[in-house]
């Protein structure tokens, strides 16, 4: 009986040493990082896209799903896929006004592309301030690339940048230009995409002509939904002529007289009044306050605008309704 009392007491002294035993904390394999050894977590890619494919098909929603598929930690944001169709310049006029805002290692993915399925090649291009662009060979490059510098560009060869399955004659945006931009957010070396391009394409970029008689300048698009006319008068070589804010400002658009204020913004006129100012990009602007001046008077890209010096008004110029 004793001997069974004694292994007894040995068996419940064994049960309550491993049970303290399990009961201590484990030890830790490896000391928590300090806050001050702990690296800021990198930056997801961000991917800037346009297009004129427009809305009301589901072309831009196949190409953000391609991206998504092959990088899906994208950041994924648009400039606008309301590009007039197949306006080369048009585009390449709102990428030049964007670009100054995107941060280094930002990738525009830009599908503006008449030539599809030709011999025109797809390109990425690297700009000296470190940003990429993903676009058809077509020019809509030039204006940022004159300001910025390129770095280098390469031709879209290599097929494991592309989809898989057969490359559409028509539909680039989805089979190459994507992909490609994907593959570039997601870290892909750039040199790998194909063979350099020594020459751009280069866009012919319509500028306007100042001589002592006045400015010679475009209509080369909206402010819309606003309706106000963009021209490509620069605000210094407009500052040449001679006015100044509050005066009357004789044009021709289109070969026809009208006669504006020269106002610094909007309210500076009437409710439905017409005026002459500077846009935030620094070219001259015609528009209706609070309307549509393309609508009111029938005016739509591409036109002409001749503004006089302000010292040798054109005498067939007479005041309108305007």
């Amino acid at each position: 009986m004793h001997s069974r009392i004694t292994q007894f007491a040995v068996s419940i002294l064994a049960i309550l040493l491993l049970a303290g035993g399990c009961a201590q904390p484990p030890a830790q394999k490896e000391a928590a990082p300090s806050a001050s050894s702990t690296s800021a977590p990198a930056s997801r890619p961000t991917i800037v896209f346009m297009t004129d494919f427009g809305t009301a098909n589901d072309a831009v929603a196949i190409c953000r799903a391609v991206i998504y598929g092959i990088a899906p930690d994208t950041r994924l944001t648009d400039i606008t896929h309301q590009v007039t169709p197949f306006s080369i310049e048009e585009a390449s006029r709102f990428l030049y006004g964007v670009t100054p805002y995107y941060p280094a290692g930002t990738v525009f993915l830009n599908v503006i592309d008449p030539g599809v399925g030709t011999s025109r090649k797809a390109i990425i291009a690297k700009s000296k301030k470190g940003q990429y662009f993903v676009a058809p060979d077509n020019g809509l490059l030039t204006p940022v690339l004159d300001r910025d510098g390129l770095d280098s560009a390469r031709e879209i060869t290599n097929q494991t940048w592309m989809m898989q399955a057969p490359v559409s004659s028509t539909f680039h945006g989805r089979d190459i230009f994507s992909p490609a931009a994907a593959h570039l957010a997601a870290g892909w070396d750039f040199n790998l995409v194909g063979p350099v391009v020594p020459q751009l394409v280069r866009l012919t970029v319509k500028t306007s002509t100042t001589t002592d008689k006045g400015i010679d300048g475009e209509i080369i698009g909206l402010d819309d939904p606003f309706g106000s006319l963009i021209t490509n008068i620069p605000v210094d070589e407009f500052k040449k002529l001679g006015y100044v804010i509050g005066n009357k400002v004789p044009v021709l658009i289109n070969k026809k007289p009208v006669t504006v204020p020269y106002a610094k913004t909007f309210m500076d006129v009437s409710v439905g009044d017409s005026l002459l100012y500077i846009d935030s990009r620094g070219r001259v602007g015609v528009a209706v306050n609070q309307g549509n001046y393309s609508k009111r008077f029938n005016i739509a890209p591409p036109g002409i605008i001749f503004i006089p010096t302000k010292h040798t008004p054109i005498k067939t110029i007479k005041p309108s309704k305007h």
